[in-house]
């Protein structure tokens, strides 16, 4: 949520940074409740200066022994309309607040202005991506061909935009989402955690709008719960109304689930394989830090995830997202896209965000700074990496002519040692 601060010191400024990312900011909705706010307010001082006054005035003339009722009668009927003032203030407060809840984060003064990912500019480009000498499948192709790659068993089970793995592929899976999980912790220094899958509806508005993208989410019918499109929901919200202190901080998790998204609007966007779909498997990267600190701790978050692809030798290039391209909560973001060979193009598999204090305001997460006051933290996340989409880069980039696939030498140890997956 935005700081309302911000938005009083330099409305039209905000508005039109906010116009970059194509929020239309509604400035005469704010003007007229914030004029609501100030009229409560000033009526609010000059009765409660007016009551004072009577109230000093009533003491002198008890003082004097002369009779004060009329003046007693109007400090009791002030005090009637200052109560009633207050629950105005309250209830404009409320309104002002619902509003803001609505309103998207304002990028950073470092993320370049563009209307979509086209204008997303190349960070860095790291490998090259392999000659092939024979023709080039996808991973569709090459998973249906080793007979470990099931999507019309999928479909009987759930519906369309579900794999089924099976024996090497699904060993490969589960064996990507562990060495991950032991680089963050052995070489990054983050805590592995186990979250529950379902959260609240106070938790999923803490890190996002539900109101806006609550058709994204999978709902338990008859229940305030929500199956998690991300990690990001259940750790992010691990700070939620407390107050750490500043020498815990900062507070760095890894954390892998199953991810569950209804993908509403996407229908007809990559249909094909394993690329969008309403399960995948995801290990999330979560860091709760001071805010002096949390743009150095977003260059650091996204090392950790480049570090995967580096280590399993997989092409890829990291984007900064323009202001038209950035998602609801974040400041700044920058994308992993790794290189897949069946499609021709850099796909994303990571995005790594700051998103200030925007999640924290939302969820009342602060800590004690060095002068003992609390103060809102940072937070950020990225993937690291998504694991299905890894599996997929490594299903392509790693293919052989005979239809199997080499395992990567980073992967072995958690194969048994096996450094093919052969066609059967």
């Amino acid at each position: 949520m935005l700081d309302v601060q911000l938005l009083r010191s330099d409305l039209h400024a905000v508005a039109r940074r906010l116009a970059d990312r194509g929020y239309a900011f509604p400035v005469s909705e704010f003007e007229k409740l914030e004029a609501a706010r100030k009229a409560v307010q000033t009526e609010t001082q000059e009765l409660q200066a007016r009551r004072n006054q009577r109230s000093k005035q009533v003491g002198q003339m008890k003082a004097r022994k002369e009779d004060a009722s009329h003046l007693m009668a109007e400090v009791n009927a002030q005090a009637d309309r200052l109560q009633a003032l207050e629950q105005e203030l309250e209830a404009v407060q409320v309104k002002l607040n619902e509003f803001l809840l609505d309103v998207p984060n304002v990028p950073h003064a470092s993320v370049p202005a563009g209307k979509s990912s086209d204008d997303n500019p190349e960070v860095r480009k790291v490998g090259m991506p392999r000659a092939f000498d024979f023709p080039v499948k996808d991973h569709v192709d090459i998973g249906e061909g080793l007979g470990l790659l099931d999507f019309a068993t999928a479909s009987k089970l759930a519906g369309a935009r579900f794999s089924v793995l099976k024996g090497e592929v699904a060993r490969l899976h589960r064996a990507i989402a562990q060495f991950m999980l032991d680089l963050h912790t052995r070489e990054h220094g983050y805590t592995e955690v186990y979250v529950p899958y379902l959260v609240t509806g106070e938790c999923a508005n803490g890190v996002s709008s539900l109101a806006k993208f609550k058709d994204e989410l999978f709902k338990i019918d008859g229940r305030d719960l929500y199956l998690i499109p991300t990690a990001e929901y259940p750790v992010t919200n691990f700070v939620r109304d407390e107050i750490v202190a500043l020498e815990k901080l900062p507070l760095k998790f890894v954390c892998h689930t199953p991810c569950f998204r209804s993908e509403a609007g996407s229908y007809g966007k990559d249909t094909r394989g394993m690329i969008r779909q309403h399960q995948f498997d995801k290990v999330e990267l979560v860091q709760i830090v001071a805010p002096q600190r949390s743009y150095e701790v977003l260059e650091e978050l996204t090392g950790h995830a480049e570090a995967i692809l580096k280590k399993l030798e997989l092409p890829y290039r990291t984007v900064t997202l323009c202001t038209g391209d950035m998602g609801f909560a974040a400041a700044k973001t920058y994308d992993i896209e790794v290189w897949l060979p069946g499609q021709n193009a850099y796909r994303e598999i990571s995005s790594c965000s700051n998103f200030e204090s925007f999640q924290a305001r939302r969820m009342q997460a602060r800590f004690r700074n060095e002068k003992s006051k609390t103060e809102l933290v940072h937070t950020l996340n990225g993937s690291g990496l998504a694991v299905g989409r890894t599996l997929i880069a490594i299903l392509e980039n790693y293919q052989r002519r005979d239809g199997g696939v080499d395992v990567p030498v980073a992967l072995r140890p958690y194969m048994g040692g096996a450094s093919v997956i052969a066609r059967s």
